[in-house]
């Protein structure tokens, strides 16, 4: 038995804890929403950076590559000094949203290395420079830059030249459920010897600070020295647990308390106070420690000074005070990364090359890395806590003021743990795909939770992110738990009761997008900026000008698409439950209906007949105007597209006797079927429903595999290269607005400016594509054949036209015949033997050159490249 799988089902069935302590530590607290108690919601000015050090955050935590328990309640992580930085290392830096070019940007070079699903065994890296940290410099210059030009980053200032830095190794095993080993290995790659100090940190989240008792709010907790070399915590809730640190110069105690005297010129609560460390060490003052050896924050201090190419190896154990038996470090660590190879090899093994190994390897273990403890009470954080100030009146009316029911107290996937330290509804559902096959259980319960009466809006919405929950995403929720539902299990030994409980609030979720979302009750839905941040020629979350309303192709695709989805769901269920019948004949008819309305109303719908392509309209009063901007917009009305099998509808005689009364009665809407045909090749017979017919399909398809349009060596773009010549230019109440091909960082502030869906590759909306492509296959097989890329001459069916997106996705990865992989931004990575091995997950990548973009461990959504890699190898595989 693979002991990873064992493990795995140790803790669902809650036999062991395994999964109690894990890498759950967000890698940016400061300037989060959470943390924001300003009236204008200005976190990124109200907590910032330099803030970090010194304040006690309120609701969670972060540190450098650390733990913590699945409560956020005890944290480590190792803190940094090389003498010559103005601040201690304790955390990443990077730029707010005001000061960097194209929005918030983490400027360090660290790196997610392997992990398995119940943090058994987990690594990372971190690089270090050796000369001063360049705070400033990175902070003007990315100023002085405009949206126009590239972001400057560390690797661009030179710090790495000669390579004079330290490539610091964090790892961590359990040798037990409560009993986790540490080992922090420094390198110095430079030339000359260099002095490191390392202080490995533990410490308490402050819950006793504000006043409040209840769920999460305990008795302040304690930390004092067992010994020399060993730390003692007591918390009333976790136990009591030891950090021995073994040839440790000092420990070194304080509270996680806030310097107010530095912070707002006010007496603290307590002389040792959260920056006491960076005082000591930086500052020269001894007082600023506690010689009492207690606290609630603590270290262990350990010099070392390096020959150039020379190394050293910390080893501390986090144990539970009552375990006594000594344990091997080295073998439990070997032990442990012979387990995870052995996981990972179950799917890694036919076809793989060492390379998308290594890849894979890498997107897996920066999606577990981004699994992140989350604490926030909008009730709460409204109201303020007894024992601080007030909070200004006017919060009671600003962000999230609607949302005084959610309260969350979980270990949730994050986009990415720096720039996006808090989940987003609609990236969490594809995270969720290659979860499916790492942890069966977390991608159930995350979807679920989403879904709960303390997250989910008593009117229906899921909240989005929470710089505004009810921002809306679009409605991808129903697919992945209907795709996590096939990938978890065999045909006929699938978890029902897990699709019966999401499908139950699925419908109150549906239902809030009928009725908020389709503005004139024709089945044309529209529903804001629907995660697209800046496609369209408006902020499509914004109020238009006077009458006017925007009629969205996507919006439409998108109701669409979970119509069928539903529809998919209900009719599983209807195989046990007959009683779900009805409500798929509900969503088969709801489907003909928007279908029908964005292939036909007012003519010919969001169909522009001319062009062969779907737009977005506007409309004022009865007049409909498109607005001719070729993107993924246009594209989507492709993924709505489901085939139902007539062997299997046999089974389900009422469901069957509705559809043929449905199309016999109901003439207005059935002619419309072209989108739903009948094959009965092999005396086999399904039904195609899909938005396009085939028709349309054929011709939206030649723009998207154009790769003068749609199709990049590295994928689809989300704009059509269309518009770089021909930008797309509408003036309205004597405004001038505009769509440019842009296919790298954004040139408009539009959603922030830090994502850009003018040009660039995204990986969420290629799966979806791809996963359509596939299915019109299954429908028309070979018969359908295209020219891919269009013009070529080349002819292919659609799986192969699947196929061949998927390898331009892969190709962005995998290293060219220069030893380069297209993400690449800089040369270290293929040429540099302590870079060479490393992969970043960007959140987008650019449009002719694949190179990675935006937020740089945005592993959630991109590691949806593991599907692609795993096609790739059944293929090598023959």
């Amino acid at each position: 038995m693979i002991a990873e799988l064992t493990r795995l089902a140790e803790d669902d069935r809650r036999e062991k804890n395994w999964k109690r302590w894990g890498t759950y530590l967000s890698e940016r607290q400061w300037a989060t929403v959470r943390e924001d108690y300003s009236e204008g919601g200005a976190c990124w000015d109200y907590l910032p950076h330099d803030h970090a050090r010194s304040r006690a955050y309120r609701w969670g935590e972060d540190g450098l590559l650390g733990i913590c328990d699945r409560e956020g309640r005890l944290c480590f992580a190792p803190a940094l000094w090389n003498g010559r930085d103005p601040i201690l290392k304790e955390r990443l830096y990077g730029l707010g949203g005001p000061e960097g070019n194209h929005g918030e940007d983490v400027k360090e070079c660290y790196y997610y290395l392997d992990s398995t699903p119940t943090h058994t065994y987990n690594k990372a890296l971190y690089k270090y420079p050796q000369a001063p940290f360049p705070y400033t410099w990175l902070v003007d210059e990315n100023h002085r830059r405009g949206r126009d030009q590239m972001e400057f980053e560390l690797e661009d200032t030179g710090i790495f030249n000669d390579n004079r830095y330290f490539d610091v190794f964090v790892e961590y095993a359990k040798a037990a459920p409560d009993d986790l080993l540490i080992r922090i290995t420094v390198f110095n790659r430079g030339p000359e010897a260099a002095p490191l100090v390392v202080l490995p940190t533990l410490w308490f989240r402050n819950t006793w600070s504000w006043g409040r008792t209840g769920e999460g709010y305990w008795p302040k907790p304690r930390i004092s020295r067992a010994d020399e070399t060993t730390l003692l915590s007591e918390h009333v809730s976790l136990g009591k647990y030891r950090l021995e640190a073994p040839g440790a110069e000092q420990l070194l105690f304080t509270e996680n308390e806030t310097n107010m005297e530095r912070i707002f010129n006010a007496p603290s609560a307590s002389h040792y106070v959260k920056d006491a460390f960076h005082s000591y060490l930086i500052e020269g003052r001894a007082d600023a420690v506690n010689p009492q050896a207690e606290g609630t924050k603590a270290a262990a201090l350990y010099r070392l000074h390096l020959d150039p190419g020379a190394s050293a190896t910390i080893h501390l154990r986090l144990t539970l005070a009552r375990t006594m038996q000594p344990v091997n470090a080295d073998q439990v660590f070997q032990q442990r990364i012979t387990e995870a190879d052995e996981f990972y090899a179950l799917w890694q093994r036919h076809g793989f090359t060492d390379d998308s190994r290594r890849i894979a390897r890498q997107a897996c273990a920066g999606l577990l890395w981004t699994k992140q403890f989350f604490h926030y009470s909008v009730a709460q954080w409204l109201d303020g806590d007894p024992a601080q100030p007030p909070p200004p009146a006017g919060r009671k009316y600003g962000r999230n003021h609607d949302w005084c029911h959610l309260y969350n107290r979980d270990v949730i996937s994050m986009p990415d743990n720096w720039e996006y330290p808090w989940y987003a509804a609609w990236d969490l559902a594809f995270h969720m795909i290659p979860f499916s096959r790492l942890d069966p259980s977390f991608a159930k319960e995350q979807l679920i939770l989403m879904l709960r009466e303390w997250y989910m809006h008593p009117n229906g919405q899921i909240p989005a992110y929470e710089f505004a929950f009810g921002d809306v995403n679009p409605p991808v929720h129903a697919w992945a738990c209907w795709r996590v539902y096939k990938m978890t299990g065999p045909r006929g030994g699938r978890d029902l009761v897990f699709l019966g409980r999401v499908f139950q609030k699925l419908l109150i979720n549906f239902t809030w997008w009928v009725n908020r979302k389709d503005v004139q009750g024709d089945n044309i839905f529209s529903g804001g900026f629907l995660g697209l941040d800046n496609i369209g020629v408006f902020d499509r979350n914004e109020r238009l000008p006077g009458r006017m309303f925007l009629e969205q192709a996507d919006g439409t695709a998108w109701m669409a698409f979970y119509c069928l989805t539903m529809l998919s769901m209900a009719l599983e269920l209807a195989r046990t439950n007959p009683e779900y019948e009805d409500v798929a004949s509900k969503f088969f008819e709801h489907f003909v209906a928007i279908a029908s309305a964005m292939n036909t109303m007012g003519g010919n719908g969001l169909w522009d007949e001319t062009d062969g392509f779907y737009y977005d309209q506007l409309r004022l009063d009865h007049t409909t105007f498109p607005l001719r901007v070729r993107s993924l917009v246009g594209l989507m009305p492709l993924m709505a597209a489901s085939v139902l099998d007539d062997a299997s509808m046999s089974k389900l005689p009422g469901f069957r006797k509705r559809m043929a009364w449905f199309l016999d009665n109901r003439k207005d809407l059935s002619r419309q079927i072209a989108y739903m045909e009948e094959d009965e090749k092999l005396g086999h017979s399904h039904r195609l429903l899909a938005l396009p017919s085939r028709e349309r399909l054929l011709r939206v398809l030649r723009y998207m595999l154009d790769e003068n349009e749609f199709l990049s060596p590295y994928g689809i773009r989300s704009l059509s290269k269309f518009h770089l010549e021909h930008p797309y230019i509408l003036k309205t109440d004597g405004v001038e607005r505009r769509v440019d091909y842009v296919p790298g960082e954004s040139n408009t502030w539009i959603f922030g400016g830090n994502s850009n869906w003018r040009g660039p590759i995204w990986f969420s909306t290629n799966f979806l594509l791809i996963e359509a492509l596939e299915k019109y296959h299954h429908f028309y097989g070979d018969d359908l054949q295209v020219e891919c890329p269009t013009g070529s001459g080349h002819m292919m069916n659609l799986k192969e036209v699947a196929a061949e997106i998927s390898q331009r996705l892969a190709n962005i990865f995998l290293p060219g015949k220069d030893g380069r992989a297209p993400w690449q931004a800089y040369g270290k990575y293929a040429d540099d033997p302590h870079w060479r091995d490393l992969v970043l997950f960007y959140e987008y990548f650019h449009g002719d050159n694949g190179r990675g973009m935006g937020a740089s461990h945005q592993t959630g959504w991109t590691a949806l490249v593991l599907r692609c890699l795993e096609d790739l190898a059944r293929r090598n595989a023959g």
